[in-house]
């Protein structure tokens, strides 16, 4: 949550300089767009950290709000029950033959969310924002296990094992995202946004908690 804060302080600092220079310059900025495109990557936490990225649109419905949807991919939201599952089965393949076992356990998701997001009015180059919005959410349990270095994940059952929906499948489920951030118009129709996301996914056992960091980088329209 610190890195997130100082990322957010950096975000309006650097927004701030780059009025001040723009109203010492006094350009005129761009024509007034009403919708906007942007590539998004970000840092993700949730038990685990990885890695997100994805793409947003919006548009304007009416003055300081907009509509927007965002689709995306975190390459990583194991709980923390994932590791110690899949090490329960790694143990039982071991006591089963001589080979080494080893294993692998993440849990990816690939998401879609729209919502609404709310302007908040402060200068033509400083434009802060709340928004919110609900979606679905695609997890997948990608665990695997190797013997001897050789992936048997689809054959565990000739070890007499059997791999439950704790360990396998993908699920979809409701997602809520709730956020806010930064918009610089950097330059012309180009925006870079400063943001930050949280977002719950309603899973079965538990639901996953996940927070994105990062940046996008977009063109009004």
């Amino acid at each position: 949550m610190k890195s997130i804060l100082v990322l957010m302080v950096g975000a309006i600092v650097l927004c701030g300089v780059a009025e001040a220079q723009t109203t010492g310059g006094g350009g005129a900025g761009p024509a007034p767009a009403t919708g906007y495109v942007e590539g998004v990557a970000q840092a993700a936490f949730s038990n685990v950290q990885s890695q997100s990225y994805g793409v947003e649109v919006g548009y304007t419905i009416t003055t300081g709000l907009q509509v927007f949807v965002e689709a995306g991919r975190i390459r990583d939201v194991a709980t923390a029950d994932l590791g110690p599952n899949a090490q329960t089965i790694a143990g039982a393949l071991t006591l089963a033959q001589s080979s080494s076992v080893s294993y692998t356990a993440k849990e990816p998701v690939t998401f879609g969310v729209a919502g609404l997001k709310y302007l908040i009015p402060v200068s033509r180059n400083l434009e802060p924002y709340v928004l919110g919005g609900f979606g679905v959410a695609r997890y997948t349990k990608d665990v695997r296990f190797l013997v001897g270095g050789t992936d048997v994940t689809g054959s565990v059952a000739q070890y007499g094992v059997v791999l439950g929906s704790d360990l396998s499948g993908a699920f979809t489920r409701p997602m809520l995202s709730l956020g806010l951030g930064v918009t610089w118009p950097a330059w012309q129709r180009l925006i870079v946004d400063f943001q930050y996301r949280f977002g719950r996914i309603f899973a079965d056992s538990q639901g996953i908690n996940v927070s994105r960091a990062g940046v996008g980088v977009g063109v009004r329209f």
